[in-house]
């Protein structure tokens, strides 16, 4: 059987998982806190006919060696943790990261995520939590009887609120984590992330402090994806997908007509 048919049906199948990472990018292109993913690739196994070096008689060699390749095949996808671009929203309880870093949350069962999503909100006893319900691992609860417009959230991650008829006072301190490897996180949706042996363990600081990014009040970081990147992105991989199948049917009929000749 011709190798072409098997390197152009792994390049078809390749192509397939580039759409679909691509579909799933423009998906979340307004995704707060969104990172796009991009898919790479690896050439397969090569069938060495000819070594390169080889004796070519006997005192010459073959400068260059004869390997046939094999295909290629999606290595890994890795998601791309550049800063997005920051909206004003003018809702107190919206923060946005400018820099590394992500908020820690705490799921219910007790374990702790992440997430660069900053669309908090106060539930029936005050406490900031996520839009699924999910507290701040911070634990920022606010008195009852103070107005939204009187939270403040500062950029080094201060919380304060002033309660009716009283005194402005500090709530609490959002803190920040930071990763060696940020693309090794696991993603396990609502915008979420939890640690994995490639990241390594979250570093926890103060906003502004060892690396960390500051917090912007009432701002939301957008989605890093660009829809004009994706596009062209996948105006490549649906021709690639079309070369690579036009290399098998041209394989098929190279076979066709080798089948004929005994006609």
């Amino acid at each position: 059987m011709m190798r072409s048919l098997w390197s152009a049906a792994s390049g078809m199948i390749g192509q397939q998982t580039q759409m679909d990472v691509i579909s799933n990018n423009i998906a979340n292109m307004n995704t707060y806190g969104g990172k796009k993913v991009r898919a790479e690739f690896q050439d397969l196994l090569y069938q060495t006919v000819r070594e390169a070096g080889a004796d070519s008689g006997a005192d010459s060699q073959y400068p260059t060696g004869k390997q046939i390749g094999l295909g290629t095949r999606v290595a890994a996808t890795q998601r791309v943790f550049t800063q997005g671009p920051l909206q004003t929203t003018d809702n107190p309880t919206d923060v946005g990261i400018q820099g590394e870093g992500f908020f820690r949350i705490t799921l219910p069962d007790g374990t702790t995520a992440y997430t660069r999503d900053g669309t908090f909100k106060l539930d029936s006893t005050r406490r900031m939590v996520t839009t699924d319900g999910y507290p701040l691992a911070d634990g920022i609860t606010f008195d009852q009887t103070a107005p939204s417009d009187s939270i403040v959230i500062s950029g080094d991650g201060t919380v304060s609120c002033t309660p009716a008829g009283g005194t402005v006072q500090q709530v609490g301190q959002i803190t920040l984590a930071r990763f060696i490897n940020p693309a090794g996180l696991t993603a396990i949706g609502k915008n979420l992330f939890i640690v994995s042996a490639a990241s390594g363990e979250a570093i926890e600081s103060n906003p502004g402090e060892n690396g960390a990014g500051t917090l912007t009040q009432g701002t939301l970081e957008m989605s890093n994806v660009q829809i004009v990147e994706e596009m062209v992105q996948m105006i490549i991989s649906q021709r690639a997908y079309e070369s690579n199948s036009k290399a098998v049917t041209t394989s098929d009929s190279m076979l066709e007509i080798a089948n004929g000749l005994k006609r």
